[in-house]
């Protein structure tokens, strides 16, 4: 923001005389600083016309520097709250009061208004509504003399000093920085980021810290690793008991061991089989132990902290997907701004990006949810559903994170209504996948319709009310009695000759199961 401040603002001013005669043409630059404004006469005209890269060995020393420009007018700000209304108004394109007042002053009044060259495209177009003053465009000629102006601006302006101007830009930046990010401590997302990573820090050390206690403390009490499952409350016993010999003489209810886990403890110490150890081996193993308890305490009391601030920042967030998942969502964005900023497919892979590039690189499916997996919503899916609710939850998720960032809400209400929306398409998806799966089962078979015969009607079957048409059946011809004598024969001859090279089998295999005889006697 401060070297911000310290690029100035410049509008050139070309006016003329009545008959517009080009030696009677004057310039003007007016220079907006941490200080005030300043309007400057170019002296100089020829640098209009020179060579752009030779203008600077014109402004090399301050001297050099009040031969080329002199000061026509300079108004001074009241304080930093008028420079900062001033900044923000420049800064967004617009005339203030104090600006417009001072060009209408010195240029208006005093009859210089036919030609303005602005810097700013925006600004230009608001003078020129405002006061009326016609805008050309700014040459590179002209940006070479606004260059060697700022380097000697303490000079040129009398009464100025390099120490005064300093100061006041470094407390314009600051204004500005405070104005621009418009600073509140519970819109800081910064410490949600910095929350959700030292808490999994804090659970890779407690997990370390856990496992090497119990490993230490194990070649002592192997036994006691299988019946205190709990890290917290293997510390806590390890630091309450201490030796195995004492097992017997301790109260377990002081460190809230239930009484069946305490009796099963003290069975198994008169048993054990661990190796007996020093005191300073004792007393390393009750500092680790204080240290697993402390870190376990401190998680909870971090976690806590989490929660609260998340629904100070982000209420509709935590609502739908909890506290820790939101953070992380937050954290990997960036910040809440730029998580609401992310399209509801970038939301749905937030997290996953190597296997998105890796399943890119070698065409095979990309991943259909990344850290909104851990969401409850989506773990109490099914696993052919978790693609379509990931989503759908994305889709809620993203318009959550804008109402977030940009609204002043501090009741959850969105959150309510769709994390209500997304559970009913929850339960509408698992009712189509529960229909589909009987959709077999329901449905009847088609088969043919029997219609049942009453009771004294003899019915004949009627074969047009099949579901399924059977062929016609060919009539057979009536024959005379002749023709009837004369096909059998012919089939008799058939058969005959069939029948004997059927008998032909039957007797080898007669032949086989008489040699199998003769073989078994």
């Amino acid at each position: 923001a401060q070297a911000w401040c310290s690029q100035l603002s410049i509008l050139v001013l070309v006016s003329g005389n009545a008959s517009g005669a080009a030696e009677a043409r004057m310039v003007l630059l007016l220079l907006e600083t941490p200080a005030g404004y300043a309007l400057f006469t170019l002296k100089n005209k020829k640098l209009l016309k020179a060579d752009a890269d030779s203008i600077y060995d014109q402004f090399k020393d301050a001297s050099d520097a009040a031969r080329q420009v002199d000061l026509t007018a300079f108004h001074k700000f009241k304080d930093t709250k008028a420079a900062l209304e001033a900044c923000t108004e420049l800064t967004e394109g617009s005339v203030g009061k104090s600006l417009k007042k001072f060009l209408k002053k010195n240029i208006l009044d005093a009859g210089i208004g036919d030609s303005l060259a602005v810097l700013d495209k925006t600004l230009g177009g608001s003078i020129n509504q405002k006061l009326g003053i016609e805008i050309s465009v700014l040459s590179e000629n002209l940006k070479e003399v606004m260059r060697g102006i700022r380097m000697h601006l303490s000079t040129l302006i009398e009464g100025l000093d390099e120490s005064e101007l300093k100061a006041m830009s470094l407390g314009l930046s600051h204004s500005l920085s405070r104005f621009k990010l418009k600073f509140s401590p519970d819109k800081v997302d910064v410490m949600i980021m910095q929350a959700v990573g030292l808490l999994d820090d804090l659970d890779k050390e407690l997990n370390n810290f856990a496992m090497r206690l119990r490993e230490w403390y194990g070649w002592h009490f192997p036994e006691m690793g299988k019946i205190v499952t709990e890290n917290l409350a293997y510390a806590k016993v390890v630091k309450h008991m201490g030796l195995k010999v004492k097992a017997k003489d301790t109260d377990f209810s002081i460190v809230n061991v239930p009484a069946d886990i305490a009796a099963e403890v003290q069975a198994a110490a008169e048993t054990s089989m661990g190796t007996e150890i020093t005191t300073e081996d004792l007393a390393n193993i009750h500092t680790l132990a204080e240290r697993v308890i402390e870190l376990t305490e401190y998680r909870a009391s971090l976690s806590e902290y989490l929660k609260l601030r998340m629904n100070a920042i982000a209420p509709n967030l935590t609502y739908m997907v909890g506290e820790l998942v939101g953070a992380r969502l937050i954290s990997q964005a960036g910040s809440l701004m730029n998580l609401a900023k992310h399209p509801s497919s970038t939301v749905q892979i937030l997290g996953a990006e190597k296997a998105l590039f890796r399943a890119l690189k070698s065409k095979k499916p990309t991943p259909k949810y990344g850290l909104i997996y851990h969401a409850s919503l989506v773990g109490q899916s099914a696993p052919a559903l978790k693609g379509k609710i990931s989503r759908v939850l994305a889709a809620k998720l993203s318009l959550c994170c804008r109402v977030d960032a940009l609204g002043d809400q501090v009741e959850p209400s969105l959150g309510k209504e769709y994390k209500e929306y997304v559970e009913k398409r929850l339960a509408t998806l698992e009712e189509g996948g529960m229909r589909g799966m009987t959709k077999g089962i329901s449905k009847q078979k088609a088969g043919k319709f029997e219609k049942k015969a009453e009771r004294g009607n003899a019915a004949s079957y009627n074969t047009d009310a099949d579901a399924v048409a059977e062929p016609v059946k060919k009539k057979k011809r009536k024959t005379t009695e002749g023709e009837a004598e004369e096909e059998p024969k012919k089939k008799t001859r058939k058969a005959s000759a069939d029948d004997e090279v059927v008998e032909e089998a039957p007797k080898k295999k007669k032949k086989k199961k008489a040699s199998v005889e003769e073989d078994e006697e």
